[in-house]
């Protein structure tokens, strides 16, 4: 790591005031859960179905048993833990420094950490639903449950609050998200390939004159970053003070 670069950081976190942070798969690498498209990633794995197939509301609708079946074994990590970037993001909304995350994740583990203003873009695993009558279910109940879990008060199918493919994103999520990003006057994009859309393109919205970009690969706005890091983002933040 490039010690001027972290310098550089550090200064435009010292001097900022709303920051906000858009984070995606990378940022839980350091605890555990797998980067999607990583050489060891979810997908670059072999299924009887491509994880594309198997994540869609169709499939969902269409296989139940098929999609918890993979659901449970490559989605779900309970016992996963927030690592250093969740808790210095914390650190820094709890000092008044940083207005909001936005994440693509789905593990809740800025929520552990502390983080209180977290937009979840993608949904979450920690809340689940009855399709017919509404009844909330916790992770818990999803992972105790044999099969497809159902729902007992009425029966009824039980989905996750994960935006499969083929859904669109919660328009209250995405818009709290583009006016946090609007207001920033620093964005730190830490951890993902900005290749998932309309995700990605909430980036557009930002009006500010400083972008950070930590990534351990290339992405598409490589280019208009102001400060380009590419290294682990937990490691990275550890480094960071909050004053």
């Amino acid at each position: 790591m490039e010690e001027e670069k972290l310098e550089q950081l550090q200064q435009w976190i010292d001097e900022s005031r709303r920051i906000v942070f858009f984070g995606g798969a990378g940022v839980s690498t350091e605890s555990g859960i797998p980067d999607f498209r990583s050489v060891d990633g979810l997908y670059n794995q072999q299924y009887a179905y491509p994880p594309e197939t198997i994540l869609s509301h169709s499939f969902f609708e269409r296989n139940p048993e098929e999609f918890y079946r993979f659901y449970h074994n490559k989605m779900l990590f309970p016992d996963a833990q927030p690592n250093a970037a969740h808790r210095k993001l914390a650190e820094l909304e709890a000092a008044g420094k940083l207005t909001a995350v936005v994440t693509q994740n789905i593990d809740g583990l800025h929520q552990a950490a502390g983080s209180v203003r977290v937009y979840e873009l993608h949904g979450s695993i920690h809340r689940n639903h009855c399709m017919k009558c509404g009844q909330f279910y916790d992770l818990a109940f999803v992972m105790e449950a044999q099969g497809v879990p159902r729902c007992p008060v009425c029966g009824g199918l039980i989905k996750p609050d994960v935006v499969l493919y083929e859904e669109p994103l919660d328009q209250k999520t995405m818009m709290g998200a583009l006016r946090a990003i609007q207001e920033a006057d620093l964005l730190i994009i830490g951890g993902t390939s900005l290749a998932v859309y309309p995700a990605a393109g909430l980036i557009q919205y930002y009006e500010g004159k400083r972008l950070v970009l930590i990534n351990k690969s290339p992405t598409p706005y490589d280019s208009q970053a102001d400060l380009l890091i590419a290294a682990p983002i937990g490691a990275l933040m550890e480094r960071i003070q909050v004053r």
